[in-house]
C-alpha cells in the first residue's frame, strides 16, 4: 500500500497557550489530513524536554511533555479558570514558542490544577499508578528531588539519595509526597489527553508516526535509577558519551554527551529494558521510527570529558538480535530505521536482515562533496521498502535548502526535475511532486515545505542551541486551498486513502 503523511510537532500545532498541545486545534488538524487524504501525522519525541528544549534529551524516556497538557481541556474540568489562563504570560508571538516563559507559567497552573483534582481518590489515576509503576515511581521522585536540589542534575545531588540508599529514598517519599504526586498527576493527564486524541485519529484512519530516540540523557530518570544499563564508573558518571566523528560537515565530529548502555548486561537480560521502552512506545504511537538505527550496528564512543569526537572509536552493538528479541515479545511491530548519514554495509545489512524500511531524504541527493552516498537519496534508486523525505526536523526547509547550496547543486537539481523554468520560490512544489511520486511506500513532508517557507521556519539546527524547537504554525494558516493542493499531489501519485470522514 502506497501512503503519505505529513511531517508536524505537536510543539507546532497552533494554540492559545505559547506551545501547541492535546487542545481542540490537535483534533482539528487530524480532521485537515483527512481532508488532504493523508493516512500518516509524524510527530517529534513526546517527551519532557530538559535544557536547551530538545526533544531528544528527556528527563524520562517514558514520561510525556506536561507542556502538551491542555488548559482548556482543564478549564472545562473546573481545575482551573479562563481568567487563570488568559492571565498567565507565555509569550507574545504565536509564530514561536517561548520555552522560558512556559516553564515560568505553565507549571504553577499545572499545580493549581493538581491540588482542585481531589485526584488521590481517581479510580483511574490509582489504576494509571498501578500500571505504569515500574517508571512512573522513580520519575516523579527523580523530577522531585531534582527540585527540592534546585533543578540540580542528579550527580549533584548528596551521595544517599544519589546512590539509592534506601533509608534517603524513604526520607524524600515522605518528605516530598505531594511534589511527586503533583509529577504523577501530570502523566497521568498527558497519557489521559494524548490517547483520547491518538484514538480519534484511528478512527479517522490516520496513524501516528512517534519517534524514540536511540540514547536517553545522563541528566534523567533512566540513568539515575538504572545506573546498571549504562557505561558509568563506581560514582555512576560515564566512562564514555556518544557522538559522531569529524566528518567533511563537522571537523571536529559531535558530543552529544549521553551515556552509552552496556550492551553485555542488555543481553543477559533478555534486553528487558528495552522491550518494556518499545512496548511503551507502541502504546503511544502506531508506528515507531528509532532514531540513529546505525548505533544498533555500530556506535562511536568517545571517552568522557572530551570536548571534541577526534579520539573516539567505533564499538559493536547489539545487532539484529535486539529486534529479534523484539519481535519475539511484542510481535511485528511498524519501526521505520533512521539510516541517515555515513552507511556502512553492516549497516545496510542490519536494515536489510531487521525487514524495516529505511530512510530516504531528497535533500542529500544533490551534495556535490559527497557523491559516494549521495545516489542513494535519488529517487530513482529508491526501493519500495522505504520511508522518502523531502526533509527532516534537523534538515533545513525545501526552500531554504535550495537557496543554501551552490550553483553548481541547483544545475544538478534543475537537470534532475528537467525544469529550468518553475521561479525558486515555487519550486517547492516541483520536489513534492517527485518525491510523491516515487516508488517508496511511504512519503512524508514537513509542513514548512507545503508552505513553502524558507529557514525561519526550520526546526532544529544540529549542534546549536538557543533557537531550535520554536516554529509554529498559525490558526487557519493551513488553508482549504493548500489541502486540495496536497490532496491533488496525493492523488496523482497513488497515495490517496480512504477515511471515515463521518466517523
Amino acid at each position: 500500500m502506497r501512503e503519505s503523511g505529513i511531517l508536524l510537532p505537536v510543539s507546532s500545532l497552533p494554540s492559545r497557550y505559547g506551545i501547541g498541545c492535546f487542545s481542540k486545534s490537535a483534533y482539528e488538524f487530524v480532521d485537515q489530513l483527512v481532508q488532504a487524504e493523508q493516512r500518516c501525522w509524524q510527530i517529534l519525541p513526546l517527551g519532557q524536554t530538559s535544557y536547551g528544549d530538545s526533544p531528544y534529551q528527556s528527563f524520562s524516556t517514558f514520561a510525556g511533555n506536561p507542556y502538551f497538557i491542555s488548559l482548556e481541556a482543564l478549564v472545562e474540568e473546573g481545575v482551573l479558570t479562563q481568567e487563570e489562563c488568559d492571565a498567565a504570560d507565555f509569550g507574545d508571538d504565536p509564530r514561536t514558542v517561548d520555552y522560558a516563559k512556559i516553564y515560568e507559567n505553565r507549571y504553577p497552573l499545572l499545580r493549581k490544577a493538581y491540588e482542585r483534582s481531589s485526584i488521590a481518590q481517581n479510580p483511574d489515576f490509582i489504576r494509571f499508578q498501578q500500571e505504569n509503576a515500574y517508571w512512573l515511581d522513580d520519575y516523579a521522585l527523580f523530577m522531585a528531588v531534582k527540585k527540592f536540589f534546585g533543578d540540580a542534575s542528579w550527580d549533584k545531588w548528596p551521595e544517599d539519595i544519589r546512590k539509592h540508599y534506601g533509608f534517603a529514598m524513604d526520607y524524600y517519599r515522605e518528605k516530598l509526597y505531594f511534589d511527586i504526586e503533583f509529577y504523577k498527576y501530570m502523566q497521568f493527564k498527558f497519557m489521559e489527553q494524548w490517547m483520547s486524541l491518538k484514538s480519534y485519529a484511528n478512527q479517522k484512519g490516520i496513524r501516528i508516526i512517534g519517534d524514540i530516540p536511540i540514547y536517553v540523557a545522563f541528566d534523567s530518570a533512566d540513568t539515575w535509577a538504572h545506573p546498571q544499563l549504562f557505561q558509568l564508573d563506581e560514582n555512576n558518571l560515564p566512562t564514555a558519551i556518544a557522538g559522531c566523528p569529524p566528518d567533511g560537515f563537522a571537523a571536529d565530529g559531535q558530543v552529544w554527551g549521553n551515556p552509552l548502555y552496556r550492551w553485555d548486561y542488555h543481553r543477559q537480560t533478555g534486553y528487558g529494558w528495552w522491550m518494556s521502552r518499545l512496548a511503551y512506545c507502541f502504546r503511544l504511537y502506531d508506528v515507531v521510527r528509532i532514531d540513529h538505527f546505525r548505533g544498533f550496528d555500530e556506535y562511536y564512543s568517545i571517552p568522557y570529558g572530551e570536548t571534541t569526537a577526534r579520539n573516539g572509536h567505533w564499538e559493536k552493538g547489539p545487532g539484529i538480535e535486539l529486534f529479534n528479541t523484539m519481535k519475539r515479545r511484542l510481535g511485528d511491530m511498524e519501526v521505520i530505521a533512521e539510516d541517515l548519514g555515513y552507511v556502512t554495509d553492516s549497516v545496510r545489512q542490519l536494515v536489510k536482515d531487521s525487514g524495516f524500511p529505511g530512510m530516504k531524504v531528497l535533500e542529500f541527493a544533490f551534495d556535490s562533496r559527497d557523491t559516494g552516498s549521495a545516489s542513494d537519496y535519488l529517487p530513482h534508486n529508491y526501493t519500495y521498502n522505504s520511508v522518502v523525505y523531502t526533509g527532516t526536523h534537523d534538515n533545513e526547509t525545501l526552500r531554504g535548502w535550495y537557496q543554501s547550496i551552490s550553483d553548481e547543486e541547483r544545475a544538478m537539481v534543475r537537470r534532475y526535475l528537467h525544469d529550468d523554468h518553475t521561479p525558486d520560490e515555487e519550486l517547492n512544489w516541483e520536489i513534492i511532486y517527485l518525491v510523491m511520486s516515487s516508488v517508496s511506500r511511504m512519503c512524508i513532508i514537513p509542513m514548512q515545505d507545503y508552505f513553502g517557507y524558507g529557514n525561519e521556519a526550520r526546526m532544529n539546527r544540529p549542534s546549536t542551541l538557543g533557537s531550535n524547537w520554536k516554529w509554529r504554525m498559525l490558526p487557519g494558516e493551513l488553508t482549504d486551498e493548500l489541502l486540495a493542493r496536497i490532496e491533488d499531489v496525493t492523488a496523482l501519485y497513488g497515495r490517496k486513502a480512504w477515511h471515515k470522514k463521518d466517523a
